[in-house]
């Protein structure tokens, strides 16, 4: 009961703000349109309540967007956005003028309960010190040999897996098994680990992925979510779960880590035992890091997903105003 009236009173505060947004979208609007002669404006696409409305096909309706205006803004009430997809505009935000386009406190905000002080929720010098420690291992052609390897057994499993499926005439989720064979391909490149989320054969694993899934997509939501602070000091709703799935992210891979530790020293310099993925690379290159149990990798970050994310970029087209 306690839960419902919880949920109920989070649907009359998200009505109130939208109705209270619209007018004033409508005030701003009016207002906007006068200036139109005095200035030049990108035009707008809708507003974040667009986006929570459509939040369960978020990507069609911003691909939608997309095709309508290469460049355009959605309002909010406390801060408007641009998106872009114009590759011009894409290739001056991301390499000619990097510099200029931080991802500002408000992402940092938002991102740093999964992604810690991690590549890719900081700027400035946690940056710079993170790309210059991992730029050279993931450009070693000994990394480049051990992911091809890996991926090209990924895709010949996931082959067979809808190989079955098709001869079964089974009916499978195609996007939940290409992210799961993504994951698969990252985690054992990263920590040179089986994690096997597309034949579920691990069942700590499976809860690993579905946490992951579930924590990433709540980081998301808090794009669209004006309340989410309000529920995470309440611990309730999505930031209660979004917690709670951060621990068993969190719990799993510093399992992984301590036991790759632990390996290292009883190997040693056993040339039999080396390890090509990253975070191997990474314990190998500090090993004053290894007898402390305290990796310098990942002493910048509270959270272990650092390097996990250091592997999946995703792409900046958008900024704020």
């Amino acid at each position: 009961m306690h839960g419902e009236a919880m949920d109920l009173c989070t649907i009359a505060f998200t009505a109130f703000a939208i109705i209270l947004f619209l007018f004033t979208f409508k005030v701003l609007a009016t207002s906007l349109n006068k200036n139109q002669r005095k200035y030049k404006f990108h035009p707008v696409g809708g507003t974040v309540f667009n986006q929570l409305l459509n939040f369960s096909r978020l990507h069609d309706y911003m691909t939608d967007l997309a095709r309508k205006h290469r460049t355009y803004r959605l309002l909010g009430p406390l801060r408007n956005k641009i998106y872009t997809s114009e590759p011009a505009n894409i290739e001056y935000i991301l390499k000619t003028n990097f510099e200029n386009y931080g991802k500002g406190q408000y992402n940092y905000i938002i991102l740093k309960d999964l992604l810690g002080d991690g590549i890719f929720a900081v700027d400035g010098g946690k940056w710079r010190q993170q790309r210059k420690v991992s730029s050279y291992e993931f450009s070693t052609r000994v990394l480049r040999d051990f992911s091809s390897v890996v991926f090209r057994e990924n895709v010949a499993k996931l082959v067979r897996i809808l190989s079955e499926a098709a001869n079964s005439n089974q009916i499978i989720d195609i996007k939940d098994l290409l992210m799961k064979a993504t994951l698969d391909s990252i985690f054992k490149v990263a920590f040179g680990v089986e994690l096997d989320s597309m034949r579920g054969s691990s069942i700590e694993g499976q809860k690993f992925s579905c946490a992951f899934d579930d924590a990433s997509a709540a980081i998301l939501f808090r794009y669209v979510d004006i309340s989410w602070k309000i529920k995470r000091f309440l611990n309730i709703g999505a930031e209660a779960t979004l917690k709670k799935n951060i621990k068993v992210v969190n719990d799993f891979v510093y399992k992984l880590i301590n036991n790759k530790i632990e390996q290292m020293r009883n190997s040693k310099d056993d040339p039999s035992k080396k390890r090509d993925d990253i975070l191997s690379r990474f314990l190998q290159q500090a090993k004053p890091g290894v007898s402390t149990g305290k990796p310098w990798i990942f002493a910048p970050s509270p959270s272990p997903v650092l390097l996990l994310s250091s592997l999946s970029s995703p792409s900046r087209s958008s900024l704020e105003v």
